[in-house]
């Protein structure tokens, strides 16, 4: 039986979210006056607001997790393989997540306001008083800050390249094992009713129609900005290593579309390969670029993130800071070289940062997964075709190397005769 995508699940949750908070205090009432009950009408809405409250405390619960489990191997396997080209590598895709984070943000700061203009939620100024708390008070410490988690991770990451030994980096490599598997068959899955909790509650508290009409705005303004960030690198990609980047973009469509139906970077790695090697890539650079370059390079996941968390930012307090923003993009282009190559794992890793960053609490939250989860085909079919820009200018750096080696052996050479 075919898998259904997770994008479907969300569409679907958010629908019956929708309909659960429309008709269901409605048909409560119905039945109170036909059978006498006195059953309360948010009844429905309040039972998956209560496993809601619960989902998000566990989930913050597993943030600073997730964040050692992914940027700890993360940081220390890219490190430990060390070379000129390991670390060109990952600075290209470091350099292109950045540059869309900038694309993103430069883009809503202007578009922004003029295509969500009036549109800010009301109830979000004091959701205490609008918004259902559910029957349950549900509260889980997690182990530590997010910050404290960042810091760690970088300090264990960077440790790990300084031992000579494989031991402590294969114990963070089966413990990101376990945090990926936490998110595969945990978090992922039950994010859809988490999905279906945040808007019967917000339909219950009026402010749906209008989160759906900024749904619609951003989901297509997101669209083009990954379309124009694969213009931006084909054309960058093509100038520099004199190919054709138009017949680039042609040869990598398989590996683009194949993403739209896995959600994966790292499910999509046979294709992207093939598809590189047939744009005229190197055999050998593209057996080492695209593998890694599937999980430290999501381009277009940055879009997603940093258009998102902005359009929430929008919504719930109207202001937007280009400033503020600026140190987020650094940080999360970091965590994107850090995040898992599986559906949502993108989101996942970030949202200690927007939390810690941005002050984004539980609802922002809520809206900000099924905001991304939304578009996390496109965010991911993206990555993996911008990947081959990343792999030819790896193999442009490769050929200069190769060149000044061969010259260096050659004066050896002439010197020695």
């Amino acid at each position: 039986m075919k898998k259904i995508p997770l994008l479907v699940w969300i569409v679907v949750a958010i629908i019956l979210g929708v309909l659960i908070g429309s008709f269901t205090p409605g048909m409560i009432s119905g039945l109170n006056d036909l059978f006498g009950w006195s059953i309360p009408t948010d009844t429905i809405v309040q039972l998956f607001v209560s496993f809601s409250t619960i989902f998000s405390a566990f989930l913050s619960f597993a943030i600073p997790l997730i964040i050692l489990g992914f940027i700890v191997p993360g940081i220390g396997s890219l490190a430990s393989g060390a070379g000129k080209l390991l670390g060109s590598t990952v600075a290209f895709a470091y350099i292109s997540s950045v540059a869309a984070g900038f694309l993103a943000i430069t883009t809503a700061y202007f578009i922004y306001p003029i295509i969500l203009k009036g549109q800010q939620l009301t109830s979000f100024e004091n959701p205490e008083e609008s918004l259902s708390s559910g029957y349950v008070d549900f509260t889980l410490d997690p182990p530590f800050g997010v910050m404290t988690a960042l810091v760690l991770s970088f300090v264990l990451g960077l440790g790990l390249t300084a031992l000579k030994t494989k031991t402590m980096l294969n114990l963070f490599i089966d413990f990101q094992t376990i945090i990926e598997k936490l998110l595969s068959y945990v978090i992922i899955p039950l994010l859809p009713v988490h999905i279906i909790g945040v808007f019967s509650n917000m339909t219950l508290a009026g402010e749906v129609a209008m989160i759906l009409a900024v749904f619609g705005k951003v989901f297509v303004m997101v669209l083009i900005l990954h379309w124009v960030m694969l213009l931006i690198q084909y054309i960058f990609a093509g100038t520099v290593t004199g190919r054709n980047p138009f017949t680039m973009i042609k040869g990598m469509l398989p590996a683009y579309f194949t993403a739209l139906g896995t959600q994966s970077s790292a499910a999509t790695i046979p294709v992207t390969v093939r598809s590189a090697k047939q744009v005229g890539i190197k055999d050998k650079i593209v057996d080492f670029a695209i593998p890694l370059c599937a999980n430290i390079h999501l381009s277009g996941s940055m879009i997603t993130i940093t258009s998102c968390a902005v359009s929430v930012i929008y919504m719930t307090s109207g202001s937007l800071s280009y400033v503020d923003m600026i140190p987020l993009i650094f940080m999360l282009g970091v965590m994107m070289v850090a995040a898992p190559g599986v559906p949502g794992g993108a989101v996942m890793t970030a949202i200690g940062l927007l939390e810690s960053m941005l002050g984004f609490d539980e609802s922002m939250i809520a809206l900000m997964i099924a905001l991304y989860l939304a578009q996390d085909s496109f965010g991911t079919a993206t990555n993996v075709t911008g990947d081959a820009t990343i792999a030819a200018l790896t193999e442009k750096l490769s050929d200069r190397m190769e060149k000044k080696d061969a010259a260096r052996a050659a004066s050896r050479s002439e010197a020695a005769s």
